[in-house]
């Protein structure tokens, strides 16, 4: 149990005072026990995260990569997934203040007393339907789309293996659409509330209930069988295709394994099916987060109408929920509640809520938690004073830890996710955390600010702390279109914004390696050739990057390589030209796989490859620097070949890209022991390129800046 910010109000959600959340028992203990298991344990039981750290391993390095596996496991994760609650604010024009709905999403619909939920995961509950009763809305819907997969017809056979709480709700639905139901089950303890529900026949779920299945289907076996257990066996589905009649559909909806047999599914042609959640719309970001709704008459059923459907049969009393629920814990009991489903405390349970005693909404009210941060003490000893907005895995590798040894004060960290800013504070010793940036930049202590939030936002968070004559230190990109920049420039001509220094993550230019480079062609007298090849790795266009609003990955990567070219040459790009592949594989964004060439006022010339159709196993980040008879040749920041005459050598370097080396040194200028690597001229000269390449690219033409 932790005290976190109240999460803010985004467009097109809500935010819900939570009555009633039901524990999803089978999916959090998994969770917990996940959670609290052994490193190799963890691993066993996520091997597919496993073959993640490992490729990671291969593009970033061990310790790199190491680094990030501890931040994601050492963060707070929010439980819960289905709740319901009364709207306190809304940015939703399907709801208002003061309505009763039911809540659905993982990080949405969690076991907390107040939740932003988006709109189309949010549904209005009937004025005879009681907030306990709702709570189980977004459960129903899991069990609905099982039985819609099944696409059983009134007076047909179904057989639902397994009797827990999804496989009595799946009963209750069976039987509400006509159909005549085996109810299987390890155990007999929930057999007399199936029946209860209209369940025609119970079984002990093993091979004996072969039999009752062929008796009660009058030998033609089961029309549909719905698998709501959940187990590691394989015994489930084995038994599935043996009572399943020819060309009957298995539908798995619980977490079993899936060896699946030949010869039964083969000889009966069966139709096997997974069933994905709540609902058509499950793990759709567009549709989930964006509020982007299927047209009815395409997509009859969505996970929102499918939660809208349980509710209705729950106020025709067609679904009998409350029979479900044998515990209600308060929210501050809600430990001995994770007890009882772990099996810690020894009891029989089923439906198992927890309670929120209704809190009057204040303004403001928990947006700011105070830590007993390990910073304050220092206030007076230090110069740097700093805030954070956005603080995700990226920050906390590779900007904090560079701030911590170096004693600065961390007073202030905000991110939009609660369990997110209360993680990073405890984790690093800020004083207060928060879900409101503003706290951040209205702060009067706070003179340094690093913006590590969603590309979208970093113009707008830039130039409120300008504005506010803060230091500001912004992750890659500066803007994502000329409206941002325009708007950050205006900052900087603001008089409060004067003496404030302004730092954009172009750390390559601040690596050793190519700190070596600059070294090796410091007396040249030619213009450079440069070639600079990154293998940048696949996205598929469901990544929040790739969202149009975000920029893309030129905009959103592409400027660290167009930095490194204006740091080499210290000469102003005059022109671009760019090309794309063009594929008819419509999973490939073609802006990703890019040929871009840029001229300066020097007369040198910057060729940059980006692709996401390379290997995964070649390296990231390859370049080649060409001048007067001199060559250098950089190998993923692990080494740098420098040619000259008849004579090379290597130089072996860590690997490092110049994250800590670019933190430390926008410190030390901020704090006038430095003078700054990086100017504003620099930064916005790379963030105009990047948009001029993709001028380029919708043009096919060269563009001059």
């Amino acid at each position: 149990m932790a005290e976190l910010p109240e999460p803010m109000l985004k467009s097109g959600g809500v935010l819900v005072r939570t009555a009633y959340s039901l524990i999803s028992a089978g999916t959090e203990k998994s969770s917990v026990a996940t959670a609290q298991a052994s490193m190799v344990g963890k691993a066993r039981s996520r091997p597919d995260l496993v073959k993640q750290v490992f490729a990671n391993v291969k593009r970033e390095g061990l310790f790199a990569t190491y680094d990030k596996v501890q931040n994601r496991l050492d963060n707070y994760k929010e439980l819960g997934y289905s709740a319901a609650g009364e709207v306190v604010a809304s940015a939703s024009d399907r709801f208002k203040p003061g309505d009763r709905v039911a809540c659905a999403g993982v990080g949405f619909a969690s076991h907390a007393e107040m939740n932003f939920v988006p709109q189309n995961l949010t549904v209005p509950i009937p004025d005879d339907v009681l907030y306990e009763e709702a709570a189980f809305a977004t459960m129903g819907a899991i069990a609905l789309q099982g039985v819609r997969q099944a696409e059983v017809r009134l007076g047909e056979n179904v057989v639902v293996i397994g009797l827990g709480l999804l496989g009595l709700l799946t009963v209750q639905l069976l039987k509400a659409n006509g159909c005549r139901v085996v109810g299987l089950d390890v155990s007999t303890g929930n057999f007399a509330l199936a029946q209860k529900f209209g369940c025609d026949v119970c079984a002990v779920s093993d091979f004996d209930a072969l039999q009752a299945v062929e008796s009660f289907t009058r030998g033609h076996g089961a029309d549909a069988i719905i698998i709501t257990a959940g187990t590691k066996s394989n015994q489930p589905l084995e038994m599935a295709l043996e009572m399943a009649r020819k060309k009957a559909k298995v539908v798995v909806v619980g977490a079993v394994s899936m060896n699946v047999p030949r010869s039964p599914f083969y000889e009966k042609e069966l139709d096997l099916r997974i069933s994905c959640s709540y609902g058509p719309g499950r793990y759709d970001a567009d549709y989930e987060e964006r509020g982007i709704d299927y047209p009815v008459g395409y997509v009859r059923w969505t996970e929102n109408r499918n939660m809208q459907a349980v509710l209705d049969l729950i106020s025709a009393q067609k679904l009998d929920v409350k029979s479900l629920i044998s515990h209600r814990f308060a929210i501050d009991e809600a430990l001995e509640a994770y007890d009882l489903i772990t099996g810690k405390k020894q009891e029989k349970y089923l439906g198992v809520l927890l309670h929120y005693p209704a809190v009057e909404s204040q303004n403001g009210r928990m947006q700011t938690i105070t830590l007993n941060g390990n910073g304050a003490a220092r206030l007076e000893d230090t110069e740097g004073v700093v805030g954070f907005i956005g603080a995700g895995n990226f920050a906390q590798s590779n900007l904090i830890p560079p701030l911590t040894k170096l004693g600065t004060y961390l007073k202030g960290v905000v991110t939009s996710k609660p369990v997110n800013a209360k993680s990073v504070a405890e984790k690093f010793g800020f004083t207060f955390c928060s879900t409101d940036a503003q706290k951040v930049i209205d702060d009067s202590e706070i003179n340094t600010v690093f913006i590590a939030s969603r590309h979208d936002s970093h113009a707008k968070y830039v130039a409120a702390a300008l504005t506010q004559g803060k230091h500001v230190f912004v992750e890659k990109p500066l803007a994502v279109n000329a409206g941002q920049l325009q708007e950050v420039t205006t900052a900087l001509a603001n008089d409060s914004a004067r003496h404030a220094t302004l730092f954009v993550g172009f750390n390559r230019r601040f690596s050793q390696p190519f700190n070596d480079i600059k070294q090796f062609f410091q007396d040249r007298r030619e213009p450079m050739v440069m070639h600079y090849r990154v293998n940048a790795g696949f996205l598929p266009k469901t990544h929040w990057s790739m969202a149009a609003e975000q920029g893309g990955r030129i905009i959103g990567e592409a400027c660290h390589f167009i930095d490194c070219f204006a740091y080499l040459t210290g000469s102003r790009p005059v022109s671009v030209f760019a090309q794309a592949i063009a594929s008819k594989n419509e999973q490939v964004e073609n802006h990703d796989n890019v040929a871009v060439t840029i001229s300066y006022a020097d007369g040198s010339v910057g060729n940059l490859i980006y692709h996401a159709n390379g290997n995964s196993g070649l390296a990231k980040e390859y370049c080649e620097v060409h001048c007067s008879g001199r060559t250098a040749i950089m190998d993923n920041f692990k080494q740098v070949t420098f040619f000259q005459g008849r004579r090379s050598r290597k130089a072996k370097y860590d690997g490092g890209k110049g994250h800590s080396q670019e933190v430390t040194h926008f410190i030390k200028v901020v704090t006038g022991k430095e003078k700054a690597g990086l100017h504003v001229d620099d930064i916005i000269a790379t963030t105009t390129v990047s948009f001029k390449i993709l001028e380029s690219l919708r043009t096919g033409q060269p563009t001059a800046l």
